[in-house]
């Protein structure tokens, strides 16, 4: 019995593995190519080059442009770090007064800004655009942040809300009794407990505007102020005799660093809080 149990067991390793393999093998191509020349990208679909020769990172990194990529990656990072800090701040709050409070029409607007949840966000592409354009905010950041200063990420207020509802009540009237106020208790009692939760938040929203291509390219026009995702946009002119494959995988590879290096940086919290909601509904 144990045998079989020894064999049953790796081979559901080897199938795990094998499969595992054939999900990776096109980023394994994909970091290879990056090495290879635009003959060898298209002779083979090995992944791994005949040479490792850096001369696509160090081309890819000047660009076509007067602006070398470390301008796209601060530019990115001016997006999306204040957009995750306030989405975190706002899609707290919002999550806190939905669980913790009663208050007039709550059980009207609660589903109503579920609903929003099923809401194209290529309908509200237009009246922002107006709203933006009249405020003469356009080639700036600021539509690209504000609308997360006020929980518009219905996603998150939504995932929150089911934390906080796992969280025992018993916690704020403990919290009451030794003279904490309802922002003194969100601060320091559930706010630590939720961190699991918050992380996951955080990690979702850096990803998702880091690699964002549809917002930058409706609201910025200038070179200057272009995230990754439009610089790497601009960097494939497939139209050119000359076109350098591997010049532009080789800034891709580069462009993916950000969202891997903060996915495995928060990963044990990730899994925990992609989890917690569903301890109590």
């Amino acid at each position: 019995m144990n045998v079989k149990k020894k064999v049953g067991k790796a081979l559901k390793y080897l199938v795990l593995t094998i499969g595992a393999l054939i999900m990776l093998y096109p980023i394994l191509w994909l970091f290879g190519a990056s090495f290879k020349s635009n003959t060898e990208i298209f002779e083979s679909i090995w992944f791994w080059p005949k040479s490792f020769d850096l001369t696509s990172y160090i081309e890819g990194w000047k660009t076509s442009s007067e602006y070398t990529f470390a301008t796209y990656f601060l530019n990115s990072f001016l997006i999306v770090i204040p957009k995750v800090v306030l989405t975190l701040v706002s899609c707290t709050f919002a999550a806190y007064g939905f669980a913790r409070f009663n208050f007039p029409a709550k059980k009207i607007l609660f589903p109503i800004m579920i609903g929003t949840l099923f809401l194209p966000g290529i309908v509200t592409r237009i009246p922002l655009y107006i709203f933006w354009k009249n405020l003469g905010l356009l080639d700036t950041y600021i539509p690209l942040i504000a609308n997360s200063a006020f929980a518009c990420d219905t996603f998150f207020v939504y995932m929150l809300v089911q934390f906080f509802r796992s969280v025992p009540k018993e916690l704020d009237e403990a919290a009451e009794m030794d003279g904490c106020n309802s922002f003194m208790t969100l601060v320091k009692v559930l706010v630590p407990i939720l961190k699991p939760s918050l992380i996951t938040a955080a990690l979702f929203q850096f990803i998702w505007t880091f690699t964002d291509f549809q917002g930058p390219l409706i609201y910025i026009s200038s070179v200057e102020k272009y995230p990754v995702s439009l610089a790497l946009r601009m960097s494939m002119d497939t139209t050119a005799a000359d076109f350098n494959w591997n010049r532009t995988i080789a800034v891709s590879i580069i462009g993916l660093i950000p969202s891997i290096v903060v996915y495995f940086s928060a990963q044990k919290h990730f899994m925990g809080g992609s989890t917690a909601g569903g301890v109590k509904g």
